[in-house]
């Protein structure tokens, strides 16, 4: 253990420790699309789920930063490791902020024990990153009693393994959210395999045919099920996403690095290519980048708040961003030892281009930052009066 990670906080050094010991593991997982249940179990007792919860709940209190180097170290090693912390984040995260009390004392602690897995329902066929157009309904008998639950969800993570979900839904033109457990009658899951990455994650589109759920699962009043109960959800998705990238930009960069040291082509070794180096050096830099913007993230959730959604978004970017571009170039610095399949360069070449897409295109973050940017710098246009128009006119 290098002198930076024996000096690293306990979470962090346990989540390193519990990467490397699976390192070897993880291309076969990809290969089956399964993650073990005890490699699972095995997250939950290293501490990594949920681990920002306060300790009352069942978490150790991580701070932003310890948070997002656990994720970057998963994800250095298998995305689908990542993806299974980023869920459970996820919907612990929503429930501690917008949960009523029974459902924080319910449902925290066997998130954070890993006693429950989550799922996180929110995405539709005709809703991908437009979540106000989700179609399930949520139908709120007016005489009480159980709230009916109808509607087809797609691409969520761990959902063949899931024991509840996380459902994102209308109710009369509302959107609201609802916590329904998988075996209620009426849940049928539609296991996904064969996708470009994380094919380990279990992911699986779920059908809710008619599901009865307690009103008492129900998650904030209803108008609060998008904007508040999923955005918190989201923005907590999006910051271990960029972390996990950041790992594995790093991951690749030293894989290559590595590789270049002992290939020789030409009579000599790949390193002293010109365009070889032209490409690591590329890497690092797009590799530090991302972590100097990932720990900005971390360093705003922690201290200013205010900014910490823009600066996640920033970071998720330019992370997934890194990730896609220097897996790529590990990928052709590896030659064909890249495109073996077991070669991590290779299986995270594949994540990262999910990563990318996750939420939408990038593009779709490029105008939230650009909405933010002119908001915050631009001058706002004078204001329209009577006299004014008048004066237009002449």
């Amino acid at each position: 253990m290098t002198h930076a990670l024996s000096a690293a906080p306990p979470l962090v050094r346990a989540a390193a420790r519990l990467a490397a010991d699976v390192r070897d593991e993880a291309a076969g997982w990809d290969r089956s699309g399964v993650l073990p249940a005890q490699v699972r179990g095995a997250v939950a007792a290293a501490g990594l789920l949920a681990a920002d919860l306060p300790p009352e709940y069942g978490g150790t209190g991580a701070t932003p930063p310890e948070v997002g180097e656990v994720c970057a170290h998963l994800g250095g090693v298998c995305s689908a490791l990542r993806g299974l912390v980023t869920v459970q984040g996820m919907v612990a995260a929503a429930l501690l902020r917008w949960g009523t009390a029974a459902q924080r004392a319910a449902w925290l602690p066997r998130l954070a024990s890993g006693e429950v897995i989550a799922g996180f329902a929110a995405t539709e066929q005709e809703a991908g990153s437009a979540l106000a157009d989700v179609r399930t309904r949520v139908e709120q008998p007016e005489e009480g009693g159980d709230v009916v639950v109808t509607g087809h969800k797609k691409w969520v993570t761990c959902g063949q393994v899931a024991q509840v979900f996380l459902l994102l839904g209308q109710s009369g033109g509302r959107p609201v959210t609802v916590l329904v457990e998988a075996d209620r009658e009426g849940v049928a899951r539609e296991p996904v395999s064969g996708q470009l990455g994380m094919r380990a994650a279990q992911i699986a589109h779920v059908r809710f045919d008619a599901v009865r759920v307690p009103r008492g699962n129900l998650v904030a009043p209803p108008g609060m099920g998008l904007s508040h109960v999923v955005g918190t959800g989201l923005d907590h998705g999006r910051f271990t996403v960029a972390w996990g990238c950041v790992g594995m930009a790093e991951a690749c960069l030293a894989d290559a690095a590595a590789h270049a040291t002992v290939r020789r082509q030409g009579g000599v070794p790949l390193s002293d290519h010109q365009l070889v180096r032209s490409l690591l050096a590329r890497g690092a830099v797009a590799a530090a980048g991302a972590r100097a913007l990932a720990l900005r993230a971390a360093q705003a959730r922690a201290e200013a708040p205010q900014r910490a959604v823009l600066e996640t978004v920033v970071a998720k970017y330019a992370a997934a961003d890194a990730a896609a571009s220097v897996s790529r170039d590990a990928v052709q610095v590896l030659g064909s030892v890249g495109c073996e399949t077991d070669s991590r360069a290779g299986r995270l070449f594949r994540d990262a281009k999910v990563m990318e897409i996750i939420e939408g295109a990038q593009h779709v973050a490029e105008l939230h930052i650009a909405e933010r940017l002119l908001r915050q710098y631009g001058t706002p246009p004078p204001e329209v009066t009577p006299d004014s128009r008048d004066g237009e006119r002449a």
